[in-house]
């Protein structure tokens, strides 16, 4: 036998039970951690959901029976009405991994246009209503094509226009107000939004609620059930990759942005409902609000993963939370201390979940 046969025999025979069993690297799927986790990652909303019911529970002792009153209830739908709004907006932009910092100066200054046409040029109503939904598209079809097409960052397209839209804002109105008493005889129309439903108990629905609550449904259907809504997935998930599958990332992009606007425009007939008026100094941290809202409701800031519905449960939980410390008695700072580390949670929470996908 040759030297090789015989090594090769000895070798054999060294080898002789030893373990046989194939290495493995899968994670530890018996963690409890990492079954949160990647439970988390699967239906992100349950984090807002979960933050939601306890903020509830510690209200309702904290607040105790002023707080479930149904007046008091209806009253923070009513808060949170316009910052829902907002945040839709919001959401179907960070989708992609961009956000819009004009949001905010983009709702007051389709108001303005509604209510200055209006009132102070006699324009009809109608019409003036119509102009005001368009300002916000074109305002949006802006930010859309600077994005996509110039190819510029999000956040700087939106930092800029949101200053250029705040001074088109004081150029329009003159700094001046449109006053609700003249909205009334001139435009009711601007204001139908604000009209109540009396539900019994003190609660009160307002129009304006039952038309964010709508604007939402159909955005959930067009994110989850059309090509497009896939396509904004997938573009904020990886652009490139999108692009490569044969996505229009482009045309998803001015989309996302255009869209944006219009839920803005929407958003300001709501906001006239809401304070009768419209004021060039309305809502003016309405789009922190609004990113506030998105974040906390689990959407993430690097794209492609969050939802509608998590966005509403992070508006209430925004609406929740201020309403039951002011009916505790703890003062505005700490309101917006305890927003803040709710907002530091979102993220920090964020970035554990994405651990399991990375």
């Amino acid at each position: 036998m040759s030297d090789d046969a015989t090594g090769s025999v000895s070798a054999e025979r060294g080898l002789h039970g030893s373990d046989q069993s194939v290495a493995s690297f899968d994670e530890d799927r018996g963690s409890v951690l990492k079954s949160i986790q990647r439970f988390l990652h699967e239906y992100p909303t349950a984090i807002p959901f979960i933050v939601l019911v306890i903020g509830v529970l510690i209200f309702s002792v904290a607040a105790g029976g002023r707080f479930f009153a149904p007046f008091n209830l209806s009253l923070v739908l009513q808060q949170v009405t316009i910052i829902a709004f907002l945040g839709i907006a919001q959401t179907l932009v960070i989708l992609t991994a961009g956000i819009d910092l004009s949001v905010g100066a983009m709702m007051v200054l389709s108001s303005i246009v509604m209510g200055r046409l209006t009132v102070t040029y006699g324009v009809p109503v109608e019409l003036s209503f119509v102009l005001g939904l368009l300002t916000g598209l074109v305002c949006g079809l802006i930010n859309g094509v600077l994005v996509a097409v110039i190819k510029l960052p999000p956040f700087i397209v939106t930092l800029g226009s949101w200053s250029v839209y705040g001074a088109m804002v004081i150029y329009v109105s003159h700094s001046e107000t449109v006053r609700a008493q003249d909205i009334e005889a001139a435009g009711p129309l601007l204001q139908w939004l604000g009209h109540t439903i009396r539900l019994g108990g003190g609660a009160v629905l307002t129009y304006g609620a039952i038309a964010m609550i709508l604007t939402a449904l159909i955005i959930w259907y067009v994110l989850n059930r059309t090509a497009f809504g896939r396509h904004v997935y997938a573009t904020g998930d990886d652009d490139e990759a999108a692009r490569l599958a044969g996505i229009n990332t482009r045309g998803v992009f001015i989309a996302v942005y255009t869209l944006a606007g219009f839920i803005c425009a929407v958003a300001a007939w709501a906001l006239i409902g809401r304070i009768g008026a419209a004021s060039p100094l309305g809502n003016q941290t309405a789009n922190l609000d609004a990113i506030t809202a998105v974040v906390i409701g689990g959407t993430s800031l690097f794209g492609g993963r969050g939802s509608i519905v998590g966005t509403l449960f992070g508006a209430l939980i925004v609406g929740v939370f201020r309403n039951g410390l002011a009916l505790a008695g703890v003062d505005s700072l700490w309101q917006e201390f305890t927003v803040g580390i709710l907002i530091i949670l979102a993220v920090t929470i964020d970035q554990w979940i994405r651990k399991i996908s990375a």
